[in-house]
């Protein structure tokens, strides 16, 4: 096994212990509403079953001012307290994405703009991408599902490394090469149906189903920053991921 597998996947159980051990609590005190103004929507919303990486976003009716004070308003009451970073998407909506995956197969408690709130979580669906193996691999609660053949970015469009949250998934989606800043009429220019698409970043980053790439998988990187897989491993990952499921990509 691959040692960036190892390292996610122990970082995903660790998580898991950790929080399940500690005694529930809140992560902050609370800001007065009216010192941020009213809430307009939290994602997940209540009742949601989500990935065990899904960020909670919180939308404010309108701009804030005082974002010290928003982010005092958002806690998490149970199972356990989160650490964890606040990103501003706008001037009126903010992410909390906790340092650690939220404990699998659990309700996550939260007060929000004054409201007691809640979501749940699946199984921890945990996808390492090794750019210099050329792999993709799964597993589904520290369980080793498939070691997947992959083509990442070339050179030039590097697939990005770090930690990611699955955002969108389509059966076909249009990929334009425009959309990215490359002109049809280039020589690196495409416009293509692709199916099974699982989007892990808003700049345009996927993993999806490649059959043109298929000679190149396992072996070489010759995306334009997606990952590749075959048409069959493709449809596999869409069926066993979610939302907010967890993806690592590194060296």
């Amino acid at each position: 096994m691959a040692r960036a597998l190892r390292r996610a996947l122990a970082a995903a159980g660790i998580a898991i212990v950790s929080m399940a051990a500690t005694a529930p609590t809140s992560v902050a005190a609370t800001a007065p509403v009216s010192a941020v103004g009213t809430v307009a929507s939290v994602q997940p919303v209540n009742g949601q079953t989500v990935g065990v990486a899904h960020p909670i976003i919180v939308t404010f009716t309108r701009p804030v001012r005082d974002r010290a004070a928003a982010e005092r308003s958002i806690q998490v009451t149970a199972p356990a307290p989160m650490s964890g970073r606040y990103e501003w998407r706008t001037d009126s909506t903010v992410e909390f994405q906790p340092d650690q995956y939220w404990p699998a197969h659990s309700q996550i408690n939260l007060m929000a703009g004054g409201e007691r709130r809640s979501f749940g979580t699946g199984a921890t669906v945990l996808g390492v991408g090794s750019i210099s193996e050329h792999t993709f691999t799964v597993s589904i609660d520290g369980v080793i599902m498939r070691q997947m053949p992959a083509s990442f970015g070339k050179p030039r469009f590097a697939t990005p490394v770090g930690s990611f949250s699955v955002l969108e998934k389509y059966k076909s989606i249009v990929m334009d090469s425009r959309t990215i800043g490359i002109p049809l009429e280039d020589p690196e220019g495409y416009k293509l149906t692709v199916a099974n698409a699982v989007r892990v970043t808003w700049g345009g980053v996927y993993i999806h189903s490649a059959p043109w790439s298929v000679g190149s998988q396992g072996y070489a990187n010759v995306s334009h920053g997606c990952v590749n897989l075959s048409p069959d491993n493709a449809l596999w990952y869409f069926n066993q991921v979610g939302i907010g499921d967890p993806v690592v990509l590194n060296w």
